[in-house]
């Protein structure tokens, strides 16, 4: 089914617009570092020709350990990000973890990202959404797809109505998440655009002690089977060495590897969509 289109910035997802990206590395560990990343992205999207969006985080305030890199809070979050929107034309993602970090984020932020653990929390849901931003809420791994149709009640009944809803697996036991290909149509179902999160889906969750581990081995094909399955865009953590990364390296993927998959799906959703 068609879901509503979504406008970020000159692109749009949803509908029967070509599948979007949102990538960038999961936490902004330094200003050259967020910035080579954004840079080499940006090539890769003009050659591709694909709909992107940068996104990285200021702060990930849900990490396993409380020694775990945080990222360098709003203020320079937000200095950093507004960089790399100016200087390369980018649309920026990030997620707030309170309705006090709005008012900031808003001011620069293309889209404000509701984290997965906080998707049921009116209230930031709320003030997010009355920004008028574009809003991406994960949907909790702790959640049905079906229970989403109320999250996206909260955010709807401000009058924005551009929001999207993020798949990024599901518990099932201990330290590992698994996902249902089912939640993609089912969550479409209610009107606006899906996105999946071929990165955290294969995360394993304080799979290490003290931090998550991950399998990216099985990044493709979840991205693969997500994509058939009609989903409007992917989201993938990247990195120039995710084996070195601060934070979530275990399901990061390289650079180039972005590139390879990301251009396989592009022709995956064009044969889904009857393009090609």
């Amino acid at each position: 089914m068609k879901t509503r289109e979504i406008k970020i910035g000159n692109i749009t997802i949803g509908g029967q617009n070509p599948l979007a990206f949102i990538a960038g590395p999961c936490v902004i560990e330094s200003e050259e570092i967020t910035l080579s990343i954004a840079g080499k992205l940006k090539d890769f999207s003009e050659k591709l020709n694909i709909p992107f969006i940068f996104k990285s985080s200021y702060d990930k305030a849900n990490r396993t350990s409380v020694n775990s890199y945080r990222g360098p809070g709003i203020d320079e979050g937000m200095r950093i990000l507004l960089r790399v929107q100016k200087e390369f034309n980018l649309p920026v993602l990030s997620d707030i973890h309170s309705a006090d970090e709005i008012t900031k984020s808003s001011g620069v932020l293309d889209v404000i990202q509701i984290p997965a653990f906080l998707c049921r929390q009116t209230d930031i849901i709320v003030a997010a959404a009355k920004t008028g931003r574009p809003v991406n809420i994960k949907k909790g791994q702790f959640l049905s797809p079906y229970d989403v149709n109320n999250i996206i009640d909260k955010a709807v009944s401000t009058g924005n109505e551009n929001i999207m809803i993020t798949e990024r697996g599901a518990s099932f036991g201990y330290n590992n998440l698994v996902v249902d290909m089912r939640s993609i149509p089912v969550m479409r179902s209610f009107g606006y655009p899906v996105v999946y999160d071929a990165t955290h889906s294969v995360q394993l969750p304080g799979g290490q002690g003290s931090c998550s581990g991950g399998q990216r081995e099985f990044i493709e094909p979840l991205a693969r089977a997500a994509v058939s399955t009609g989903c409007d865009a992917v989201f993938m953590e990247v990195h120039e060495n995710p084996d070195k990364a601060l934070c979530d390296g275990p399901n990061m993927l390289g650079l180039d590897s972005f590139f390879e998959l990301a251009k396989r799906l592009v022709e995956l959703n064009q044969l889904v969509k009857g393009w090609r």
